[in-house]
C-alpha cells in the first residue's frame, strides 16, 4: 500500500475531517458508480453512498492494511446495497417471474451489446426487477460465483442461477427493442 494512502486512512483513523473528506472526495465518484448499478435512481444510490460512508469511517478501525483497500471499500458498498435490498423486500410486491416467461429469448441467441452506449446499458439494468438486477450485478459485473450469490442473499444456488438467466433474457429482449426502436428512427 502506498505510503499516502496509508497515512491518509491513519488521519481518518484520529478523527481528521480533513483527512475523512480528502478520502469521500477521492472515492466517492467511484463508489457512487458502484451503488448506482445497485440501485434504481440517484437517490437510492446517494443513499447507499452515504450509509457506506459511515461503515467505512466507523469500521475503518477494522481495515487491516492488507490487500486492497479499493476492494475493501467496495465490498462495504456492495454490502450495503444488498442490506438495503433485503430491507426493502419486507414492503415492496416482486413482480412475478411468470410474468417474463414469454419475453425470454432462446438460451443459446448470442447477442452483441458493443453497438449500446454504456448508458443505455445501464438504463436496461436497472429496469431489471429488484431480485434480478441485484443477481446480474453481482454475477455478471462483480465476478461472484452463484454459491457466493446465494450465501450473500440467502437463497438458494439454484434461484441465484435462474434469476441470472432470466435476468439475461430480459436484458437482451430490452436490448433488441431498443435497437429496433433506433432503426426506425433513422
Amino acid at each position: 500500500m502506498e505510503t499516502r494512502l496509508r497515512s491518509l486512512i491513519e488521519q481518518c483513523l484520529t478523527g481528521s475531517p480533513k483527512a475523512q473528506y480528502t478520502l469521500y472526495k477521492t472515492y466517492s465518484p467511484l463508489l457512487y458508480g458502484l451503488a448506482l448499478r445497485y440501485s434504481y435512481n440517484q437517490t437510492s444510490a446517494e443513499d447507499i453512498l452515504q450509509e457506506a460512508f459511515v461503515k467505512i469511517f466507523s469500521s475503518l478501525k477494522d481495515f487491516k492494511f492488507e490487500g486492497s483497500f479499493e476492494g475493501w471499500l467496495k465490498r462495504v458498498v456492495i454490502n450495503t446495497a444488498i442490506t438495503g435490498y433485503h430491507k426493502e423486500l419486507k414492503h415492496r410486491h416482486h413482480a412475478d417471474l411468470a410474468d417474463f416467461q414469454d419475453i425470454l429469448p432462446d438460451e443459446n441467441a448470442e447477442f452483441d451489446t458493443s453497438e449500446f452506449t454504456q448508458e443505455e446499458l445501464l438504463n436496461v439494468i436497472n429496469s431489471l426487477p429488484e431480485g434480478y438486477k441485484m443477481v446480474f450485478n453481482l454475477y455478471a459485473i462483480e465476478g461472484y460465483k452463484h454459491r457466493e450469490i446465494a450465501d450473500m442473499l440467502g437463497i438458494d444456488i439454484n434461484t441465484s442461477k435462474s434469476q441470472f438467466m432470466r435476468a439475461r433474457g430480459v436484458i437482451i429482449k430490452k436490448l433488441k427493442d431498443l435497437e429496433k426502436l433506433k432503426k426506425t428512427a433513422l
